[in-house]
């Protein structure tokens, strides 16, 4: 699992899913948690908190948003030096079998459809903490 200081960004237009989303994370006890309700704005929360040497660590955002879509941002996340090995993971309602395969191939994290449980969370979470682990080793 992910330490419960990791620094993250949530990532959803609609207010009531990014407040679900926050509290089953302070459920498992991560304290440090910005959210944005669209791509434009978690891009500039990644390059400023890069910019004040606190990274965010882990982006959990959803598909579909104005202004930029979750699988926008995700390109733009991996096409940046400094963010393309960001653990990054698809909290969303879409699962059309094309475009997982388009977050597959741009390296998405990890994939949750909605709705989801918390057990669902945390084991999305330990998944993706323990690929990270490989990946630095």
């Amino acid at each position: 699992m992910f330490p419960l200081q990791t620094r993250i960004l949530v990532v959803d237009d609609m207010n009531m899913i990014r407040a679900v989303i926050k509290g089953e994370l302070r459920k498992l006890g991560f304290t440090d948690i910005v959210d944005v309700n669209d791509g434009e704005k978690a891009c500039v929360v990644l390059q400023d908190e890069k910019k004040k040497n606190n990274p965010i660590q882990l982006v959990l955002s959803d598909w579909n948003m104005p202004k930029m879509t979750g699988i926008e941002l995700l390109k733009w996340v991996r096409g940046h030096a400094d963010f393309k090995k960001l653990p990054f993971i698809f909290i969303t309602a879409e699962g059309e079998a094309d475009q997982v395969k388009e977050a597959l191939a741009l390296s998405v994290s990890s994939y949750l459809r909605k709705p989801f449980s918390p057990a669902d969370l945390t084991e999305k979470l330990s998944q993706v903490w323990a690929n990270q682990a490989k990946i630095a080793s």
